[in-house]
């Protein structure tokens, strides 16, 4: 454990050291009146850092390396220092004010990455699910020197996935020189940590709290402020109690993926659908782009609560609000269209604010919300510019959810959305006054957060899944941030509900008395999932490390063996054959954890990549005439055609192909290694 404590302290360390060069920045991005604006720095950072770097190797003018990445690190540095210098008075008015909390911010950020950077030490393998897929992508940004990356599954193809999240883990990977077996795991519990941070930044901010903790009100807000913290990164769904109902509270055996696959045909439904969330996305630990661009998220929301709270929309924050919808492009498409939809929103308020026009806020609205999608848009070209899209187009839904089936799902913030309302209607009398005031802002997200539920079960993106499961992955990324809005904003509504200057007869006091222990014990369920969730899966008893990569020399010691063989060699963008196997399973293995290309590996998602089957169909044929063929000219043909230089025959070989002839690879090559039974040929 020790050694896994010194790879967490010296990543600690890289993210300090990001987050102190990039506070500057993120003095004047947010509001100086809170002192969260630290923290935040480490989103700024990391994403401004990350972006610069790729697009120095987008545009060929630098390539990806560790020399270069610390290069860009040090530019970065160097512009943070003039930007220091031109604010220096206010700025160390504003540190000497509000130190004491930028300390207890570096500490929560530190004990979140330390807890969850253990948890993952009893199950550190990157194994199972998507993380094939997810660790490829970050070894195969690794390999490559400029962008975009090859495809570690579709050699000769750059990759056609939003892979930018992938990059950032790659680029911290590189800036901090520790392995990607290590990094991958690391950087699971950074988002996480990023992501309990920036909940309780967007909090505290959305409370409108300054740094003083001396009034009731204050300390009030930060306790709230913490339990939305809790509530986005391990609340669950109300399903745990529905569960609990139905199993007459047997805690042991509840199963914690039911949560997110409740809407199905299984349990009554008539098609088949996912709704995860964050808590769930932090157990199994698949690097997938919405956890990856979680954080950015949260940056996002709280850069606009800080321009609705101070009225003021600049240049600079337009500007880097379209910086962020521009890397969501790359790393979370689906997120675009949420959150440029709620920033409309915010524009409206401020603008109808500011003039008391509706048809001019309107018209500032339209042109604001313009300007920042198109320079987002910009921000992305490069990436874009070598992207095919992969949706078939929007189409009408033909499925729909049981209403009792939402009600389990959503219910909760239903009653608590409804409570809301209610208090706006008694404590609002004209639309003026209330648009200027946090619960506006609230309501905005409230609303984009329900239209996200509603969405699915109307219309869903065509993509390659079969009938029953068409709008599985359009209800996915859509309520996954329905869950993240309402989670954010369901301790805000309590807290103006309950606030001493809100209209309190009996009847509403009793109301909401009974309201508050109703949430509370809801609350406290939702948090339980996640014990139940990491004790399911981590299990708790023996710890392992936090090398991914450990699980690989007891399972397949000599394919292991071939993966250290093969990493220091560097041969960026060198075809290696293996066998091409479906998707989740162990097939791809060696590509996976190098990065280096195969012809062929999981096939189910280079099909959705490549928007047909004919590809990768092609592709798995060819790969198995290669290993079973005994026409040494048609092999050498295919060999050629794929530009391969290493085969490997090992024991995922010869599980897919039985019939496999391996004699021939000696007279078209060499064996140039061999360990366990598992062999490379380098082929002429």
């Amino acid at each position: 454990m020790t050694e896994d404590l010194l790879f967490i302290f010296r990543w600690w360390l890289l993210l300090f050291e990001i987050g102190l060069v990039s506070f500057p920045l993120s003095f004047l991005l947010f509001s100086r009146q809170n002192a969260t604006s630290y923290i935040l720095g480490k989103g700024v950072g990391v994403i401004l850092i990350s972006y610069i770097s790729w697009l120095l190797a987008s545009l060929r003018v630098l390539p990806f390396s560790n020399i270069t990445v610390w290069l860009t690190f040090l530019i970065f540095a160097l512009f943070q220092l003039l930007l220091f210098y031109s604010v220096r008075r206010e700025f160390r008015k504003f540190v000497l004010t509000n130190y004491r909390g930028f300390i207890f911010q570096e500490i929560l950020f530190f004990v979140c990455l330390l807890s969850w950077s253990l948890v993952r030490g009893y199950q550190p393998d990157i194994r199972g699910l998507e993380k094939f897929m997810d660790f490829g992508l970050v070894n195969a940004i690794l390999q490559s020197n400029f962008f975009p990356p090859q495809d570690m599954w579709f050699s000769g193809n750059p990759i056609n996935y939003y892979y930018f999240g992938h990059f950032i883990t790659a680029f911290l990977t590189q800036l901090s020189g520790i392995p990607s077996y290590i990094t991958y795991n690391l950087m699971i519990a950074t988002i996480f940590s990023l992501t309990f941070s920036f909940s309780f930044a967007f909090a505290r901010s959305l409370f409108g709290l300054t740094n003083s903790l001396n009034t009731e009100r204050s300390r009030l807000g930060i306790v709230f402020s913490f339990a939305t913290s809790f509530l986005v990164s391990l609340g669950g769904n109300p399903h745990f109690y529905y569960w609990l109902a139905r199993n007459n509270f047997n805690f042991s055996s509840y199963w914690y993926p039911d949560a997110t696959r409740f809407i199905v045909e299984l349990f009554g439904a008539s098609d088949n659908t996912i709704h995860e969330f964050p808590a769930y996305s932090f157990v199994v630990a698949d690097l997938h782009g919405h956890l990856l661009n979680l954080p950015f998220v949260l940056l996002f929301l709280t850069l606009m609560v800080h321009i609705f709270l101070e009225q003021k929309i600049t240049f600079m924050r337009v500007l880097f609000l379209s910086f962020l919808l521009g890397s969501f492009v790359m790393t979370s498409t689906w997120d675009v269209p949420i959150y440029l939809t709620s920033l409309s929103g915010i524009f409206l308020l401020v603008s109808y604010s500011r003039t008391n026009s509706i048809l001019l806020a309107i018209s500032k609205t339209v042109l604001l919300s313009g300007v920042t999608f198109f320079i987002g848009l910009l921000f992305s070209l490069p990436f874009l510019m070598s992207f095919r899209n992969i949706s078939g187009g929007v189409k009408i839904s033909e499925f729909h959810s049981p209403l009792w089936m939402l009600g389990v799902l959503w219910g909760l913030f239903g009653f608590l959305s409804l409570i809301f309302l209610v208090y706006l209607v008694r404590k609002y009398r004209s639309l003026r006054e209330f648009a200027k005031t946090g619960d506006a802002l609230v309501l905005c997200l409230v609303l984009t957060g329900w239209l996200l539920v509603v969405v699915p079960e109307v219309v869903y993106v065509k993509d390659i899944y079969i009938h029953e499961y068409q709008r599985a992955n359009t209800m996915f990324k859509l309520t996954y941030q329905s869950f993240v809005l309402f989670s954010l904003t369901s301790f805000y509504i309590l807290w103006r509900v309950f606030s001493r200057d809100s209209k309190a007869g009996l009847v509403w006091r009793f109301l909401r008395l009974s309201y508050l222990m109703l949430l509370g014990f809801v609350v406290i369920g939702q948090v339980t999932y996640s014990y139940l969730a990491v004790k399911s899966y981590y299990g708790l008893n023996t710890y392992k490390g936090i090398a991914g990569n450990s699980w690989v020399i007891d399972h397949y010691p000599g394919e292991g063996k071939v993966i250290d063989w093969f990493l220091p060699q560097r041969l960026s963008g060198r075809v290696v054959l293996q066998a091409a196997g479906d998707s989740y399973t162990d097939f791809g293995l060696i590509s996976s954890y190098t990065g280096l290309p195969t012809v062929q590996g999981w096939l189910v998602h280079e099909w959705l990549w490549r928007g047909s089957f004919e590809g990768p169909g092609e592709r798995a044929r060819d790969v198995e005439v290669i290993y079973t063929s005994q026409d040494r000219e048609r092999v050498l043909a295919l060999i050629t055609k794929y530009d391969v230089l290493f085969v490997v025959v090992g024991a995922l070989e010869r599980q897919k192909y039985p019939t496999l002839e391996e004699s021939k690879f000696k007279t078209l090559g060499k064996l140039v290694f061999s360990s366990f039974g598992t062999q490379v040929y380098r082929v002429n």
